[in-house]
């Protein structure tokens, strides 16, 4: 134990630890060992995964000739996708993806990155995300992972589960003036800096407006407040994959984005649903493709439920709570369900994400335990 100061002059104690072992030409190689031995989750991913699989969709949408050689060489855009997926999977901000990137070695080996390879900052991985939420490539990425999941015959196709979840945003404080704007869908002439006479007042509205979501809305359930989103999900039933996923503002029923979720491709099929889905409207759709109803049904005011509908219930309430693991996960292990976000468009993209993240860890845990 010795002796130092810290930065303000005052003395503290250090303690020193007697080394164990001395550095060697192999210790990445052991240490990335000792990961895999721990049980590592991003090497399992890589070990089934191909994420060179996205490259022709990347390189298609984002790709850019350039006039001249001078500057320094983009970052690859497969390896700039792994890091989104990276930051997805483990709810890191830009910077905090950054930080880990160059302080974890399971983060470095996950990307393909050597001691020597430069990381891109938290300004370079926010601009590569927006320019995938502007081109709308988050569907075509989440497309191309379903392509090898049918491939693989894991889409069973033999019922479907579709539910809904809140995606709660930071609550914001605005005037009433301001919030009856935003629900009249004149949000985008707030916090303007035409208002302003001095530079300094402009730089704060246009701060201000850079942090206000005019997308978002309230809504109440059970008694309880929501503010943001809601995240629409079509799950199978058997593997407990997604097959789609649509996002709209928190206010909207469960069951006006259905006609987006349901398709052709569910024709035949048993649906599972909580009883918010019990309108004309949803029912129409079972019609349309001929499904078979599992809806969870409620009592009418002033009317219990027969003994027939309450059996049903019974019956159809374990298939139905199969949606709860996957959204379980996505909150609890992803922490999907809360978003710092601003704006409808990067919300859904984000949203697009989440769902593609699942369903890479599902399929992970699939090929693992041979349960296709």
């Amino acid at each position: 134990m010795y002796i130092c100061k810290n930065l303000n002059g005052i003395e503290m104690k250090k303690q020193t630890y007697k080394r164990t072992g001395n550095c060697g030409l192999f210790d990445l190689e052991e240490n990335t060992a000792k990961l895999g031995s721990l049980g590592n989750p991003l090497e399992k991913l890589l070990k089934v995964v191909d994420f060179e699989m996205f490259r022709e969709t990347l390189e298609a949408g984002l790709y850019k000739e350039k006039l001249t050689n001078v500057g320094a060489k983009p970052y690859d855009y497969v390896m700039m996708f792994k890091i989104l997926v990276l930051q997805r999977t483990y709810n890191l901000s830009d910077e905090q993806t950054e930080y880990q990137i160059v302080d974890r070695t399971s983060f470095r080996n996950f990307l393909g990155l050597a001691s020597g390879d430069k990381v891109p900052d938290a300004r370079t991985i926010w601009v590569f995300k927006n320019q995938l939420t502007e081109k709308h490539l988050f569907e075509k990425l989440f497309d191309d992972f379903d392509k090898l999941l049918r491939d693989s015959n894991l889409i069973l196709n033999q019922g479907v589960i579709i539910n809904g979840s809140f995606v709660e945003i930071p609550r914001q404080r605005n005037t009433r003036e301001e919030n009856k704007a935003i629900k009249e869908g004149r949000g985008d002439e707030l916090w303007n800096e035409e208002e302003c006479d001095t530079e300094e007042d402009k730089k704060k509205k246009a701060n201000k407006k850079r942090h206000k979501d005019t997308d978002a809305r309230w809504t109440k359930k059970g008694g309880q407040k929501f503010y943001g989103y809601k995240a629409h999900t079509k799950i199978d039933a058997k593997s407990k994959l997604i097959k789609k996923s649509v996002t709209t503002s928190a206010e909207q029923h469960d069951s006006i984005p259905t006609k987006l979720l349901i398709d052709r491709d569910d024709y035949g099929q048993e649906l599972y649903a909580d009883s918010a889905y019990i309108g004309k409207g949803v029912k129409n759709l079972m019609r349309r493709f001929g499904m078979k109803d599992r809806v969870i049904k409620r009592k009418v005011k002033g009317k219990e439920l027969s003994k027939r509908q309450a059996t049903l219930n019974r019956k159809n309430a374990s298939p139905r709570a199969r949606v709860e693991h996957v959204f379980g996960y996505c909150e609890q292990s992803m922490h999907g369900m809360f978003s710092r976000a601003v704006g409808f468009a990067r919300n859904a993209a984000r949203n697009m994400l989440t769902s593609l993240v699942y369903n890479m860890m599902r399929y992970e845990q699939i090929q693992r335990l041979g349960m296709n």
